[in-house]
């Protein structure tokens, strides 16, 4: 069964000595009540990027510009007694937007110091290959889930850094 094709992009803002990084709660569907990236499916004839910069202006109410983006890596997400959960989801960061984010039906936006990120709050792959991303990282990671489908079976970096 194909992975599902879906991205996911990281707002970062300096305030003062601090970086931070706009997530947001989950209200509904895939995830609900987890501190998640802004993002979701990438739609048929949509590009990665397309699709990036469409799911926060939908989530977040933020324009962001394919230009601006940068690549931060991808990850494969493998339920293996729930494969129809399978994701490919290409990560982007950003520095340069448009707009102050705002809730939607979908997501409650926050920011977050990157050296403090809620990872209990987050799917517990999330520590494995968030913070790298953050940090201009970037690499192609497998994560396989347990049968419960929430903690790690494990983790494997495909690649070092591109």
């Amino acid at each position: 069964m194909a992975s599902t094709p879906v991205t996911l992009c990281f707002l970062l803002r300096e305030t003062g000595s601090r970086t931070e990084v706009l997530l947001g709660l989950k209200r509904t569907g895939f995830g609900t009540g987890k501190i998640v990236g802004i993002g979701g499916h990438v739609e048929a004839g949509e590009s990665d990027a397309e699709a990036v910069v469409r799911e926060v202006w939908e989530e977040a109410g933020v324009v962001v510009r394919q230009e601006d983006l940068a690549e931060a890596g991808v990850i494969e997400f493998l339920f293996p007694t729930r494969p129809e959960w399978n994701m490919y989801c290409r990560l982007f960061t950003t520095r340069r937007w448009e707009g102050e984010p705002a809730e939607s039906p979908e997501i409650t936006p926050e920011w977050f110091d990157v050296g403090a990120l809620p990872l209990h709050l987050m799917w517990q792959d999330a520590g494995h290959w968030l913070p790298p991303a953050l940090a201009g990282e970037v690499h192609d990671v497998v994560v396989v889930l347990n049968e419960d489908n929430e903690s790690v079976a494990s983790v494997e970096r495909l690649t070092g850094e591109r």
